[in-house]
Parts: C-alpha cells; sequence; structure tokens
C-alpha cells in the first residue's frame, strides 16, 4: 500500500474513536509502558503531547513526573524536531504546529541510554513507522544514535506493512493496548 492512503485510512480510523475508548487504551498503553523493562532503565524518556486521534499521553507524562523520571518532549523550529525537558505537563504551550511542548528550557540532545516515545499512523512487525509525512521524527531519530524508540499506537495501526525510504528509522518496538510487539530483528 502506498503511504498516502495508508495515511488517510488510519487518521479516518482515528477520528471515529470515542473519548472513552481512547482513554481505556491510553490507560491500558500506560500500564504496559510503566513495566517495560527498557523504561525502568532509560536515563531520560522522551514522549510527547498527543494531538486528537492519538493515544493520549497526559496520564502517563503525569506517572513518569510522579517517579521522578526526567522528561523531554519535542517542539518544533524550522523543519525539524527538538528535545527539550519539561517538568510539568501544566507548563507545555502550544508550538508552531498547534501541539503542546516546553517553552523555555534549552534543546537537550537524546542520547544511548534514552528512551524515545513516538506517534505514528501505521507501524509493522518490522518496527517501520508511519507518520504524518513531515518527516520530523525521522530527522530527529536519526541524530538520537542508539536511544531506544517504541511507538505507541492502537492495535490496528500495527498493520502487515508498512511502506518505506531510505531515509525511515525503524522503532524497537511497539506499544498498543493489546500488549508490547518487539520489533522483528531490533
Amino acid at each position: 500500500m502506498e503511504k498516502e492512503p495508508l495515511r488517510r485510512e488510519m487518521a479516518a480510523r482515528r477520528r471515529r474513536i470515542p473519548p472513552a475508548q481512547a482513554e481505556a487504551a491510553a490507560e491500558r498503553c500506560r500500564e504496559l509502558l510503566l513495566d517495560l523493562e527498557w523504561l525502568a532503565r532509560a536515563r531520560r524518556i522522551a514522549l510527547y503531547a498527543a494531538l486528537p486521534g492519538e493515544i493520549p499521553t497526559r496520564a502517563l507524562f503525569e506517572s513518569l513526573a510522579a517517579r521522578g523520571c526526567e522528561l523531554l518532549l519535542p517542539r518544533t523550529v524550522g523543519d525539524r524536531l527538538e528535545f527539550a525537558p519539561a517538568g510539568r505537563w501544566s507548563d507545555l504551550r502550544p508550538g508552531r504546529l498547534g501541539i503542546l511542548e516546553p517553552a523555555g528550557a534549552p534543546a537537550t540532545p537524546l542520547a544511548e541510554g534514552d528512551l524515545v516515545l513516538v506517534p505514528g499512523l501505521a507501524f509493522d512487525h518490522q518496527g517501520w513507522r508511519l507518520g504524518r509525512g513531515g518527516g520530523y521524527y525521522d530527522r530527529a531519530l536519526a541524530a538520537a544514535g542508539r536511544a531506544r524508540v517504541v511507538g505507541l499506537a492502537y492495535a490496528f495501526q500495527l498493520v502487515d506493512a508498512v511502506p518505506h525510504d531510505s531515509h525511515d528509522r525503524p522503532v524497537d518496538a511497539i506499544v498498543t493496548e493489546e500488549g508490547c510487539v518487539r520489533a522483528r530483528g531490533r
């Protein structure tokens, strides 16, 4: 399947998820992530403020902050993402693309030992991720070195195959409300 039809199909399916179902899925993903060994060993955890249709991430953010985890969130700078410390959800502000981001804190490069949670429209068992098409995460993850990358998605977003290009960076695992899937060969 080509990227654009798959993007449209997955975006439409996500929009049809009732809020109660989205919150239930977010809670199950939060439970799975909090038990994930990679999370327990992570030096820092980068996550994101979910857009409508994505697995909600606020409860996960609050749980990780309560544990004392060092949290990073992305912000857009031109055509790229940079990550910056985020202490409280209430300190996040809408950025250039309308997504909540940390304001004012200096950028922090991702590195080995970090765990990076990423959104996507579709993922496959090889770890390939289909984003919204801007390449923001692909560019950011290319600079992330050996940081562990975990996709966060609804179970229906795990598909047989995701079209990918040479610049795409696969994820190491995908967490859905139905469980954690480690990408083959990762």
